[in-house]
């Protein structure tokens, strides 16, 4: 059947059509987004306002069209943590409905962990072992650890890049106490976490998914995403450190010229890459591979599962 899925994120609002089958790996027929930046539209009261609730109906009422177009049969609608916190969230999702017809349906941080973990764990396999999945969102950061389908530890943190950016890193480029602070915040909000996700034992193989560590392992010499979901990639901690000062230096518009590196990304990229950095070592990961399936294809194969 084909499948499509709206993927109301903190950055970015993604429709991905596949086809899907029991049993088989889910295949892209096509993909719409835009970089809503949905986070940036809260108010100085925690709201999202008027002109992003505006935009997230316009781009979803888009979405529609796009996935009537390309014969989707059923459509799974999420949203994340942008609209999980904001103060008028219910309503933002109320009007939604109202106008558009669909009911987009909030994921607890809890959930994003333990569908990405599903997710990679489809994607690498039985071979794998025990897995630790790191995943940094625009709003959050999950962190999920265990050796079957669902994950013996599976938790959610605040520390999304894009929220990050905003609350600490407020010049351009930052200023070298503003980094300082952000990355002791980050690193004592990682620690409150780093016995339960390590209580169920050495990784076998540690696993970052989402946009900021592909990009992160691209400046770090990873493959383009031009090469294919096959060719492995790896980010490796030591390189990352040594990144680390660079990336703090750079205004915004420099980060551009880095590979694997757009517009809307740059500015939280150093957020992104302290809490990878903070991750990587209170976690003891010399590195982590970084996987092509995250928690889009973790809600197409539960809903997969479920047919069968």
């Amino acid at each position: 059947m084909r499948l499509g899925v709206l993927d109301v994120g903190s950055n970015t609002v993604h429709l991905l059509v596949v086809d899907a089958h029991v049993g088989a790996a889910p295949t892209p027929a096509t993909s719409h987004k835009v970089e809503l930046q949905l986070a940036r539209h809260l108010t100085s009261t925690g709201a999202v306002s008027k002109a992003g609730a505006d935009a997230l109906v316009s781009f979803v009422a888009s979405c529609l069209e796009v996935a009537d177009d390309h014969g989707v049969e059923e459509l799974l609608a999420f949203a994340t943590s942008a609209l999980r916190e904001a103060r008028n969230g219910r309503q933002v999702l109320d009007r939604v409905r109202a106008e558009t017809g669909v009911d987009l349906q909030v994921l607890p941080g809890g959930d994003e962990a333990r569908l990405t973990f599903l997710a990679v764990r489809r994607w690498f396999g039985w071979s794998a072992g025990r897995l630790l999945v790191l995943d940094i969102g625009g709003g959050s950061l999950e962190l999920a650890s265990g050796l079957d389908e669902l994950p013996d530890a599976a938790v959610s943190l605040p520390l999304g890049a894009g929220r990050l950016t905003r609350d600490w890193l407020t010049t351009d480029p930052p200023a070298a106490k503003d980094v300082k602070a952000l990355r002791t915040y980050i690193r004592a909000q990682v620690a409150k976490v780093a016995r339960e996700v390590g209580r169920t034992g050495k990784p076998d193989l540690a696993v970052g998914s989402s946009k900021t560590f592909r990009s992160l392992g691209r400046i770090c010499g990873a493959a383009p995403s031009g090469d294919g979901p096959y060719e492995p990639r790896v980010l490796r901690h030591a390189d990352l450190v040594r990144q680390l000062p660079r990336l703090s230096a750079m205004k915004a518009q420099q980060r551009t010229a880095l590979p694997g590196v757009s517009e809307k990304r740059a500015p939280q990229l150093l957020a992104g890459a302290l809490v990878a950095d903070a991750a990587m070592d209170l976690l003891g990961i010399p590195e982590v591979t970084i996987s092509p399936w995250a928690l889009r294809e973790g809600v197409i194969l539960r809903r997969l599962d479920a047919l069968g």
